[in-house]
């Protein structure tokens, strides 16, 4: 197989790499400049924390009608208008320095990120659905990169460069780089929205969303993801806390545990498909939870830095192999339901994860220390081990991708 081949059999995949990169950059470059600029403002303790939960605030109410929106009006207007209203909003912060005005335009932006992320979403599942799901963990992986491996040090870097208003305008800039790819990977949408009728069903919009939450295997997997999303937040926020404090490491060396957590599951997210593939669903779930089980004990019984160090890892790679299974379902799960309704219900995990991360990291660091918390996330995973252990009707197999007369 030559080069030109090659490229021209995954030229979708790599296109929508580079696009879901470059969205996962900006948002890697907000969230650290968004906790920068509110120190430089001065804003205290509660203002930081409500401006960290406003983040994901309109997440939770947008994620459900967007994925309507989507399977109704097409991914193409719903994406260009995130865009469009985010980066215009992105365009405002510098204007008012002021914590107050910073944590509206950020509440204001967790509305509208979800009309881009909902309808990428969307496409992208709708086409890994047709070419086989091996790779529908792509998305999450080439974002998680740009999120976590290339924004946070180039926040840094144009911080350093423009100041506070040039960052902020160069991030809205590149909402309007992200409309202008766009049309190469949302080319084929209106063969999404050909089936839909021309009026929104609003009466109908409840009965749907019901139907939606019976589906047990939806179900089990939002169970999943918010596990996962979890144990996501707590490493970013807490890990950092327990090797300074635990451990006596210093800020640059603590670091390096959170680069390792991200390396290892997004390593997982691009190669576990393989291994789903040979052993099937169910008992890549199970191996999953079972070296998730062992990354926590191991965690929460280091006594050493070095001692927490092979915890971080394993606890990385099972987190990526559990999302890329979960992913791979979701692509079936949507073909029943519409991608769009289907995206918009597995939005709304990582802020509901959020929210247990951070509750469960509170609580242990109040009533014992930071590092107990791994011992408290453990009874999540055992139940969700013996939920899928005992689960007779839980698929078995990934299915064959979907033909069709393209």
């Amino acid at each position: 197989m030559t080069i030109r081949t090659w490229f021209g059999d995954n030229r979708f995949l790599i296109v929508f790499a580079l696009l879901a990169s470059l969205m996962g950059t900006s948002v890697g470059v907000a969230k650290l400049t968004t906790a920068l600029y509110a120190i430089e403002l001065k804003a205290d303790a509660f203002q930081f924390g409500v401006l960290v939960a406003g983040q994901m605030f309109g997440t939770l109410f947008m994620s459900l009608p967007t994925g309507f929106l989507v399977d109704h009006f097409g991914p193409w207007r719903l994406f260009v208008a995130g865009s469009t209203l985010a980066g215009a909003t992105y365009a405002l912060v510098p204007l008012v320095a002021h914590p107050a005005f910073l944590l509206g335009c950020t509440v204001a932006i967790s509305f509208f990120m979800p009309l881009r992320f909902v309808s990428l979403n969307t496409v992208f599942f709708e086409q890994i659905r047709k070419m086989g799901s091996g790779k529908a963990a792509w998305y999450r992986a080439t974002h998680m990169s740009g999120q976590f491996l290339i924004g946070p040090s180039l926040a840094v870097t144009l911080i350093a460069l423009l100041g506070y208003a040039g960052t902020w305008w160069v991030l809205a800039f590149s909402f309007a780089v992200t409309i202008a790819v766009s049309p190469i990977v949302l080319r084929n949408t209106g063969r999404l929205r050909s089936a839909v009728p021309e009026r929104l069903p609003l009466r109908t919009f409840p009965g749907q969303l019901l139907q939606l939450l019976r589906d047990r295997e939806l179900r089990w997997i939002c169970a999943v993801d918010i596990f996962i999303e979890s144990l996501m937040v707590f490493e970013v926020m807490f890990v950092v806390a327990i090797a300074i404090q635990v451990f006596g490491m210093h800020a640059s060396g603590a670091s390096a545990f959170v680069t390792a957590a991200g390396l290892s599951f997004i390593a997982a997210l691009f190669w576990s498909d393989g291994i789903i593939v040979r052993i099937g669903i169910r008992n890549s779930y199970l191996l999953g939870f079972s070296v998730a089980m062992i990354g926590l004990l191991l965690q929460g019984s280091a006594a050493t830095s070095a001692g927490f160090w092979p915890g971080i890892l394993l606890l990385g790679v099972s987190l990526g192999l559990l999302q890329t299974v979960t992913l791979m379902r979701v692509v079936h799960i949507g073909a029943r339901f519409g991608q769009g309704k289907v995206s918009g219900v597995i939005l709304m995990t990582p802020p509901l994860g959020a929210i247990l991360g951070g509750t469960v990291g509170a609580v242990a660091g109040q009533y014992a220390s930071l590092q107990a918390a791994f011992y408290a996330f453990a009874p999540f995973c055992l139940a969700l081990f013996v939920w899928q252990w005992y689960d007779k009707l839980a698929p078995t197999a990934e299915p064959e991708p979907i033909a069709t007369a393209d």
